[in-house]
C-alpha cells in the first residue's frame, strides 16, 4: 500500500496559522481525490457517492457535489446533512441510507427525501415494507435494498471486518430461501476497509456465487465502501473495467460509495506542545489527545506519521507524546525528532481528515480542535469553526427541561 500523497500539498503550510488544537482540511487535495472519482464514474458508468461516515465536513459539500453523484448515509442525522449541504435536493444528486436497524419515527423522516433505503435484516424489511411502499406512491423515485454479507473476508482487522463470523451487518445466504423479495430492487455489500482493487474483485466473485441468481432481477448494486481509489497505486483501470462488464452482465446500475477516498491526503492535525517531563523516557504533553480527537489510535490501533518525526531511535531525540486528558492510556505513541522538543513548538500529524474529524469527542472537557479549510494552490485559509465551552456544557444538559408523565403499565389497559 502506497499511502505518498501525489503532491506534498502541506509541505509549505505553516502551522502557526492557525490555533491549537487544529483540523486543516486542503480544497486542492480534496479536488483532486474528487477529479480521479468523476473519472471513475465517468468512465465505469458507476455512480460515486461519498460515504459521510468517513467525512463529514459539511462546508466543503458543495465542493463534492461538483463532482460526485451523492452521497451514503448511516442513519438520519448523515441523510439529513447530505440532503440540506451535499446537493441533495438538487436535481440528479442522490441520498442512500443504510443502517444497522431504524427506528420508525426515523424511518418516516427518511421517507421523505432519501433516494436509497438498505434494511439490514428481513426482519426490518417485513416490519416497514408497508409504510416504505406508501411512501414510494408519494415519491415513485425512492428506491429499497437489502444489505447482503458475502461471508467473505478482506478485513485486516477483526474490528472492521463485516463478514467476521456471526458478523451483525448484512443478510447471509441460507437466509433468502423462501423469501419474497418483491419491492426490493437492489443489494448491497460493504467488505472492505482502506484496500485496493484486488480484495473487491474477490469479493464480487464470492457475491455473484452466493447471490447470482437474485442479481437479474435487480436494477442496482452497490459495492459499498473502503475502496482507497485515490491511491496512487490503485488499479484504476482495472477498477472501471470490472465495473462496465459487471453492469453490462447484469443489466444493473453500480454505485461505489468510498469514505477515505474523498478525503485522502488532503487533512492534518495540527497541535501544541504543552509540557514536556520524564518517567524513565521523555514526555511530551501535546494540547492533542489520542482519546479525544484521534481515537483510532487505540481503536485500530495504528501510530499516525508526524511530519519531520520517526520511530524511536532514527533521530536523535525521542519522546513519548501524550494528551491532556486523565486517561492512562492516552498516548499517541514513541517518536524521535532531530531537535530537542520545546514548550509551544507546532507537531503536525498527517492523514487526519478521514474517520478522525468524525469521532471527536469532549471527554475531561478537553476542547474540540478547530476546523480551518485551506487552499494549497492559493493559499487562501478559512477559520470555518472554533469550539469553547459551551459545546462542552449544552452537550449532556440544557436549560429547557421537559417534564415526562410517567408510563401507563403495559398489557392492564392502565388498570393497576
Amino acid at each position: 500500500m502506497d499511502l505518498t500523497p501525489r503532491i506534498d500539498y502541506f509541505g509549505n503550510f505553516d502551522p502557526h496559522r492557525v490555533p491549537s488544537p487544529c483540523f486543516v482540511v486542503d480544497e486542492r487535495a480534496l479536488r483532486d481525490n474528487l477529479e480521479v472519482l468523476a473519472d471513475v464514474q465517468k468512465r465505469s458508468g458507476a455512480k460515486v457517492l461519498a460515504a459521510l461516515k468517513a467525512f463529514s465536513m459539511w462546508s466543503t459539500g458543495p465542493i463534492v457535489a461538483e463532482y460526485l453523484s451523492g452521497v451514503a448515509a448511516s442513519g438520519l442525522y448523515e441523510a439529513r446533512l447530505g440532503f440540506e449541504e451535499y446537493g441533495g435536493s438538487g436535481a440528479g444528486k442522490e441520498v442512500h441510507v443504510f443502517s444497522a436497524s431504524y427506528k420508525e419515527g426515523e424511518l418516516n423522516e427518511i421517507l421523505q427525501f432519501a433516494h436509497h433505503v438498505i434494511f439490514n435484516s428481513f426482519s426490518q424489511w417485513k416490519r416497514y415494507k408497508s409504510l416504505c411502499l406508501e411512501a414510494q406512491r408519494q415519491r415513485p423515485e425512492l428506491r429499497f435494498g437489502l444489505r447482503i454479507n458475502p461471508e467473505h473476508s478482506e478485513g485486516h482487522t477483526d474490528l472492521y471486518d463485516p463478514c467476521a463470523p456471526c458478523s451483525r451487518l448484512g443478510i447471509v445466504r441460507s437466509l433468502f430461501e423462501g423469501e419474497d423479495l418483491d419491492g426490493i430492487s437492489g443489494l448491497h455489500f460493504h467488505t472492505l476497509c482502506e484496500q485496493d482493487f484486488q480484495p473487491l474483485a474477490r469479493t464480487i466473485a464470492a457475491m455473484e456465487e452466493k447471490f447470482g441468481e437474485w442479481l437479474p432481477q435487480m436494477e442496482w448494486i452497490n459495492f459499498g465502501g473502503g475502496h482507497h481509489i485515490t491511491r496512487s497505486d490503485y488499479q484504476v483501470d482495472e477498477l472501471v473495467d470490472t465495473v462496465r462488464a459487471f453492469a453490462d452482465r447484469y443489466g444493473v446500475q453500480v454505485y461505489l460509495e468510498p469514505g477515505e477516498a474523498i478525503s485522502l491526503f488532503a487533512g492534518i492535525l495540527v497541535s501544541e506542545v504543552v509540557d514536556i517531563a520524564w518517567n524513565g523516557e521523555n514526555q511530551a504533553i501535546l494540547d492533542a489527545s489520542a482519546t479525544c480527537h484521534m481515537p483510532d489510535t487505540l481503536e485500530m490501533p495504528y501510530r499516525p506519521d508526524i511530519t519531520g518525526g520517526a520511530r524511536p531511535g532514527e533521530l536523535p531525540h525521542d519522546y513519548h507524546l501524550g494528551g491532556q486528558s486523565c486517561l492512562a492510556g492516552d498516548t499517541i505513541g514513541a517518536y524521535s525528532f532531530s531537535e530537542p522538543l520545546q514548550i509551544g513548538d507546532r507537531l503536525v500529524f498527517e492523514e487526519m481528515a478521514y474517520y478522525t474529524m468524525v469521532k471527536t469527542n469532549t471527554f475531561n472537557g478537553i476542547p474540540l480542535p478547530a476546523i480551518a479549510l485551506w487552499n494549497s494552490e492559493t493559499d487562501e485559509l478559512k477559520l470555518i469553526r472554533e469550539f469553547g465551552y459551551e459545546d462542552f456544557k449544552t452537550r449532556l444538559s440544557g436549560r429547557d427541561w421537559e417534564i415526562l408523565e410517567p408510563a401507563l403499565p403495559a398489557g392492564n389497559g392502565g388498570c393497576v
